[in-house]
């Protein structure tokens, strides 16, 4: 990888589009390798993400950080409002290890902050508005800054993996439940009732008009893993687990894993066992799609003690994350 020239001169720009992709792959590998993420992003990855970004404007809501001609950083803004009407300002950033405790993140950090104010200051509806950034337990360049800045970690979450697709216990669904293949005319059902289950969890953020339409297309979309429990007295959709393969990330890796993601059970069928069916059914539609471990992400304070539940199903903790917040006074009436 290309160093970067050392300097003091920092320069922000607005984003230069396609021109800029293999420099931005090249700072966030690079970012990415240092803080042990395990995650390896290719020109055509961030080509195909930032061109499925809605309510977005380039112009404004990126910057490019430049040290000696070179892209040392950048950082765009990400907004969504809470069920209970927060505005939740987020961040995404990466700066070049070399180029670390220069000012190329306090620079980046300074416009993002300025950005997020006029955003909330554009908002009517706005009573409260926090800026939001998500850091695993091994970024410690990106804590000492927001830190310094006046974050700090308001909630925290845990990966979880299971090392392995063997032995995989058998818990059966309760009388009453059944699985069944999915099919196009159960796809509103489905995504219905997981904004419903969702409600009340920490951070949740309704649906916006065309989230429907935008799952569908998401390559995370991969209907043939699901498994969808359906009460059959009511023929409702009482829970659900969505699995999903990220094909890419498994070659940049030389890896096999599954996800076992989009947990949710419906208020009326809780503490019935239907999730830890449904999560068991789910490793064996990967074991049986060719994976050999699988990987999912936990709420650490969730109220329905879920990550209890993922250990019975053989999944443990492999590295750790906060949210970390810091109030937008502008925006506060």
């Amino acid at each position: 990888m290309e160093a970067i020239e050392r300097s003091t001169a920092i320069s922000l720009r607005p984003f230069a589009g396609e021109e800029d992709f293999p420099r931005m792959a090249r700072v966030a590998n690079a970012s990415m390798a240092a803080d042990v993420l395990g995650i390896v992003r290719r020109v055509e990855d961030i080509r195909r993400d930032y061109a499925s970004f809605h309510q977005w404007d380039p112009a404004r809501d990126m910057r490019m950080a430049e040290v000696g001609g070179e892209l040392a950083g950048y950082a765009r803004t990400t907004d969504w409002t809470t069920a209970e009407g927060s505005l939740v300002l987020g961040q995404i950033a990466f700066v070049h290890p070399e180029q670390r405790r220069r000012g190329v993140g306090t620079a980046l950090l300074r416009w993002i902050e300025a950005r997020q104010r006029e955003i909330a200051a554009a908002r009517e509806d706005v009573q409260d508005a926090f800026h939001h950034a998500g850091l695993s337990e091994s970024e410690h360049d990106r804590a000492h800054l927001l830190r310094a800045a006046g974050y700090a970690p308001v909630r925290h979450f845990l990966t979880m993996r299971r090392p392995d697709l063997e032995d995989i216990r058998d818990f059966p669904l309760p009388p009453g439940f059944e699985v069944r293949p999915v099919e196009t005319s159960d796809l509103r059902a489905i995504f219905d009732a997981h904004m419903e289950a969702l409600r009340g969890h920490w951070g949740f953020s309704p649906p916006t008009p065309g989230a429907f339409e935008r799952w569908t297309q998401s390559r995370l979309f991969q209907p043939h893993l699901w498994q969808v429990a359906w009460h059959v007295a009511s023929n409702q959709v009482a829970g659900q687990v969505k699995p999903w393969i990220d094909f890419e990330q498994n070659a940049t890796q030389d890896r096999r894993r599954g996800y076992t993601e989009f947990i949710s059970v419906g208020a009326p069928w809780r503490r019935q066992g239907i999730a830890r069916a449904l999560v068991a059914r789910a490793l064996h539609a990967q074991r049986e799609a060719g994976m050999t471990e699988s990987e999912l992400g936990v709420d650490a304070a969730n109220a329905h003690d879920a990550a209890r539940l993922y250990e019975a199903c053989g999944f443990r903790v492999v590295q750790r994350h906060a949210a970390w917040r810091k109030r937008v006074e502008a925006a506060v009436a």
